[in-house]
């Protein structure tokens, strides 16, 4: 013990105080008149000597003992030197490095909505802690080090103590007894052994309780996280779809607005797309500033399979396509939204029961990228089909799937590998995702990697380039994110990854080919599934399409076939493309897509009624105002 501490304690406070500790500094035998700091064993070790050496009697069995201890004492050493290693890897990874001014504010800051949109980025590059897998292997050689350094050094000072070493080598064996009747005897007698934990001595310094992903230092926030540090109302809905898989449903709320705005993401995408730019860059942000109440779509598909069967086996859970992300995802997320938007306003405009009697007492618009957009379309063609209503006014398809037949290679040579291997795989391979949390965690170490090594992140970001057919995404940056952590992430049914193979093979916009003429007739009526291409006729809002020229995953030649096959069936379409690569349109801070996004949903103009409506609340508002002057 050194001033109430134990010797590895000390050695932890020191290494979790300064991160940069090449060596520790320990008292020599001189300084210390040949005597090493005590410990609570060695404390209870001279007394069970002494009580040894008055016992005659007992030395022959402790003679025989310790000649027995000398023969395994090397087994023991092999057992107890990678335990104790392993010990203190973990013990100072659970520690992150602490300042008593640090501690003062140990809750996460609100951030301003004025700050620039470079400290909104998610993850906050200025104040992200997290560690990579290349950190945490230079965190334990250091570690491993300093202990083998402490282990010499202590072996060194027993050897030159044998007085002692002998006293400690008799104490494992004659006072293990002994020894527990001391502390029983202890706590009434107040003879205590000295003790103290990191921090008692000073009132800054805590210790937190060791959880896995405080020990395994990664950032494991989530969409509300984000949309609450930076001051933003927040609620989560949860949706359950007709063939029973549970969404949710994320909400900045503006409950007396008639205008809303539905975002719903692409494939190996959340909502965190559409926050994750921070206040500045972010859709989301950006069109609940302008009066909008925002919902932020989640497709089925995140590893953690979320379903009102709690015993649904995993081949059965990922049997979906985007069939079902177009007709049922959507439809239960929209039919939910239809629900809450007439309750809320209906509470707080009490007349207008008239209203939802003609149309919607709101109006919603729908932002959508990638396979997001693929499903809207698919969502809005079958509601008509059945003559039901979609509720929507207004689509905005931000690099929509759909048609696929201009791509790169790597794309080419997956189509046929699914299309030829798919009977076989899909029995094997039911959906692709990372199925442990130990390797979530380390992709999500080694987006960190990437990020802190420029070098190794710039690799990655060429060969994942390469692979997609040269688009320029961040996609290092896209790794990073909070979304990609080691309790969940999105995933990719087999099927849909089928279905998308389908779409490029037959050069056509259609449902998912169950294979047979049959199982086809079952599902559609038809031989054929339906081809939602030749269906554009059903489309009766307005469409806005935009392209990206750097897109090599869906091709700008790809979205002007929408814009075109839209065209011929008269529908209310209009085209646009921008200097952007595919993950741009939704992680990428754009303020000239964030401009032409907003103006188009400004586009959308509230029917006389709702004006009416409209003007009357402001009016009451103002003589409320008044009032309270």
């Amino acid at each position: 013990m050194h001033n109430g501490v134990s010797s590895f304690n000390h050695f932890i406070h020191e290494l979790s105080v300064d991160s940069d500790t090449s060596s520790l500094e320990y008292s020599s035998g001189e300084d210390s008149d040949g005597a090493l700091p005590a410990s609570p064993s060695s404390q209870s070790s001279r007394v069970s000597w002494a009580s040894a050496s008055a016992n005659s009697e007992s030395l022959w069995t402790g003679w025989i003992t310790f000649i027995l201890w000398w023969l395994i004492f090397p087994l023991r050493i092999l057992l107890w030197v990678p335990q104790y290693f392993l010990r203190l890897f973990f013990k100072q990874s659970s520690r992150t490095p602490t300042s008593p001014r640090r501690n003062q504010h140990s809750s996460r800051p609100r951030i301003s909505k004025t700050s620039s949109s470079k400290d909104h980025d998610v993850p906050n590059r200025a104040t992200d802690r997290r560690r990579g897998v290349i950190e945490d292997l230079h965190l334990a050689i250091e570690i491993c080090i300093e202990a083998i350094f402490d282990f010499f050094h202590k072996a060194t000072h027993l050897l030159l103590s044998p007085s002692e070493a002998f006293a400690i080598m008799l104490s494992w064996f004659f006072s293990s007894n002994h020894s527990r009747k001391e502390n029983r005897d202890d706590v009434s007698d107040d003879e205590t052994v000295q003790t103290a934990t990191l921090g008692d001595t000073d009132p800054a310094l805590s210790e937190r309780p060791t959880r896995l992903y405080n020990s395994m230092n990664t950032d494991t926030r989530t969409c509300r996280d984000v949309i609450t540090e930076l001051g933003y109302p927040y609620e989560a809905i949860r949706v359950v779809t007709s063939d029973g898989y549970v969404l949710l449903l994320e909400r900045i709320p503006r409950r007396d607005a008639r205008k809303a705005v539905y975002l719903q993401h692409g494939i190996l995408d959340s909502s965190m797309g559409w926050v994750s730019n921070g206040v500045v860059g972010s859709p989301a942000f950006a069109a609940y500033d302008q009066g909008y109440d925002v919902f932020l779509g989640n497709f089925r598909g995140l590893v953690s399979r979320d379903h009102v069967k709690k015993d649904i086996s995993s081949k059965e859970f990922w049997r979906y396509s985007i069939n079902e992300h177009g007709t049922e995802d959507i439809p239960a997320m929209i039919e939910k939204i239809h629900e809450i938007k007439t309750s809320e306003l209906k509470l707080c405009q009490p007349n207008i029961d008239e209203e939802i009697n003609q149309e919607e007492p709101y109006k919603l618009c729908a932002v959508c990228h990638s396979l997001g957009g693929a499903a809207i379309l698919m969502y809005v063609i079958t509601r008509k089909i059945k003559e039901k209503p979609h509720r929507l006014s207004r689509l905005i398809l931000l690099s929509p799937a759909g048609f696929h037949e201009d791509s790169s290679l790597g794309f080419t040579l997956v189509e046929y590998v699914f299309l030829f291997v798919s009977p076989v795989l899909a029995r094997i391979v039911p959906a692709f995702y990372i199925p442990t949390r130990f390797f979530r965690m380390l992709l999500n170490k080694l987006a960190r990697d990437f990020h802190n090594y420029p070098a190794l992140g710039g690799l990655v970001q060429t060969l994942m380039s390469y692979v997609v057919g040269g688009d320029s995404s961040n996609w290092v940056g896209v790794l990073g994110l909070p979304h990609y952590n080691m309790n969940d992430m999105p995933a990719v049914s087999f099927r849909v990854a089928q279905h998308l193979a389908q779409i490029k093979h037959t050069g056509k916009f259609r449902m998912f080919d169950y294979g047979s003429r049959s199982a086809n007739m079952e599902v559609y009526g038809s031989p054929e599934p339906l081809d939602l291409g030749e269906s554009y006729r059903f489309i009766d809002v307005p469409v806005d399409l935009v392209a990206g020229k750097k897109d090599k995953v869906i091709r700008p030649s790809m979205v002007r076939k929408h814009y075109k096959v839209m065209r011929d069936a008269e529908v209310d379409v209009s085209y646009n493309e921008f200097e952007y690569a595919h993950l741009d349109f939704t992680f990428s801070h754009r303020e000239e897509l964030l401009t032409y996004v907003m103006s188009r949903l400004l586009l959308v103009e509230l029917t006389p009624i709702q004006q009416r409506q409209t003007s009357q609340k402001g009016m009451k508002l103002k003589m409320k105002k008044k009032e309270v002057q």
